[in-house]
């Protein structure tokens, strides 16, 4: 019976070494979870004979440190919860490995090739879709001509009104691209570049000049060097320097109707927020000048933002968010089913897999261009291997007390 004893004892200790070596051998590996051996008694009625391990449980609940990679396709979570990956077969798996990428097919995958599932998004709705396989859009995108523009600056209340008016261009003649505005029909000016319904580009400039009424300031708009022969007026109270026309917001609509394009294409009227701007002594200045629109662009690369959106970027610096990495979390994670090292399987014992989006819920949120590493512990696996090293020898005491005592009988016998 001793000797029995003993080798389950030493049978034991060699199942729990392989989980030690095992643990050890995957202390780099991104998102691997430590097991552990558990050992239970082996009873016949009354009698103890011997031991046995009885489970290998995983300690998936503890996270593993981070560790920033600066590549733009890699997330960790930080907290609870699983990236939701499908296999060939359409089986659900669940990882803590955000190591992501872009298949041929367009199709974000992780590093095993499975589609990582998400919530579709279709620009430029900011709506979630229904859960299912994240494809991103690797076509090109349309230009978006230009319809509003925010000018924000300082008219300076020491302007003097201009010695040539009315706006003109040099030679007492209208403005062209052969004859410009004469400097000395205006105060300032100020350049921003539209975009018409096809992407070209044209520009637009502001000529600010004084008109002498207190607080008055004119601004005549031209387009790819010719008037358009608009004018408005910004009025300003002079007493404290602060704009009362056009009242708040402070919107003028700007419509540009020359020159006529020679592909077709058309310009839209170009809504202008002045809101903010100012007439106070000094220096004129420009703070803001920002117009929306853009030329047409090809994908160019795909990105994690911090809250798990998909974002595709395109050639004419545009971006947008195709869709939303979702997570998974459990009733009981720690009875999900092991499919390897760093995934895992429903089970009943879990329950169903919650899917919502980062930071929402029990979910945590995401830390992006890093992984998490894995969760062991080294300095306690070498204990551990240092402890069943002893119990080794005590097991292997026992039998070779046992086998001296047999000699000795048998002997006497």
């Amino acid at each position: 019976m001793s000797f029995d004893i003993a080798l389950s004892g030493i049978q034991a200790i060699n199942e729990a070494l392989d989980q030690t070596s095992h643990n050890i051998a995957n202390a780099g590996t991104y998102g691997y979870k430590s097991s552990r051996a558990n050992f239970s008694a082996l009873v016949a009625g009354d009698h103890p004979t011997g031991t046995a391990i009885g489970s290998v449980s995983q300690n998936i609940g503890l996270s593993g440190g981070v560790l920033n990679t600066g590549r733009a396709l890699d997330a960790s979570i930080n907290g609870r919860g699983f990236f939701i990956t499908k296999t060939a077969s359409n089986e659900m798996q669940y990882t803590r490995v955000g190591i992501f990428d872009t298949s041929d097919t367009g199709y974000l995958i992780d590093a095993s090739g499975r589609r990582v599932q998400g919530f579709g998004i279709t620009p430029p709705s900011t709506v979630l879709g229904a859960q299912g396989d994240i494809l991103i859009p690797k076509g090109q995108i349309p230009a978006v001509a230009s319809t509003k523009m925010a000018y924000v600056g300082n008219m300076s209340a020491d302007w003097v009104k201009p010695t040539v008016t009315p706006f003109q261009g040099v030679g007492n003649v209208p403005v062209t691209p052969a004859t410009p505005p004469d400097p000395l029909s205006y105060n300032m000016s100020q350049t921003s570049v539209v975009y018409d319904t096809l992407g070209a580009q044209h520009t637009l400039t502001q000529y600010f000049s004084a008109t002498g009424t207190a607080g008055d300031v004119a601004v005549n708009y031209v387009l790819d060097g010719t008037d358009t022969t608009v004018t408005t007026t910004l009025s300003f109270n002079p007493a404290n320097g602060q704009m009362t026309t056009p009242a708040s917001p402070g919107i003028f609509a700007v419509t540009l109707t020359t020159p006529v394009t020679a592909t077709g294409a058309t310009l839209n009227p170009i809504n202008i927020d002045y809101t903010g701007t100012t007439l106070f002594a000094g220096k004129a200045t420009t703070t803001v000048n920002n117009i929306d629109g853009y030329a047409s662009g090809v994908f160019s690369n795909v990105e994690l933002g911090k809250d798990g959106s998909v974002i595709a970027k395109y050639s004419n610096g545009q971006s947008q968010t195709v869709a939303m990495v979702a997570l998974a979390t459990f009733a009981d994670e720690g009875a999900l089913t092991a499919v390897n090292d760093t995934s895992w399987e429903a089970s009943i014992g879990s329950g169903v897999a919650l899917s919502t989006t980062p930071g929402s819920g029990m979910a945590g949120t995401l830390n992006t261009s890093s992984l998490e590493q894995s969760n062991v512990d080294i300095t306690s696996e070498l204990v551990g291997l240092m402890t069943s090293q002893r119990n080794y020898q005590a097991n292997s005491k026992v039998i070779q007390t046992e086998s001296t005592m047999m000699q000795s009988l048998m002997q006497a016998i």
